[in-house]
């Protein structure tokens, strides 16, 4: 999973934080860090914590495999 955090959108209302504090993190009052890869672990949460993002800023979606060519 891939997360992309559009941080013009972001208000750091911290949502994404207090549901998913191992991927995402807030430095100082409005700096918002995160792990664009999602580990495995983590799936349930980052999936609550987009959809409790009060702005919508949080962008999940699958890692895609390896082209067979």
């Amino acid at each position: 999973m891939q997360i992309v955090v559009d941080l013009n959108r972001c208000q750091a209302y911290a949502q994404c934080v207090f549901l998913a504090p191992q991927v995402f993190e807030l430095h100082g009052e409005e700096a918002l860090m995160f792990t664009p890869a999602v580990p495995d672990d983590q799936r349930g949460h980052v999936r609550r914590a987009a959809a409790a993002c009060p702005v919508q800023a949080i962008l999940v979606g699958e890692r895609a495999g390896p082209c067979d060519r």
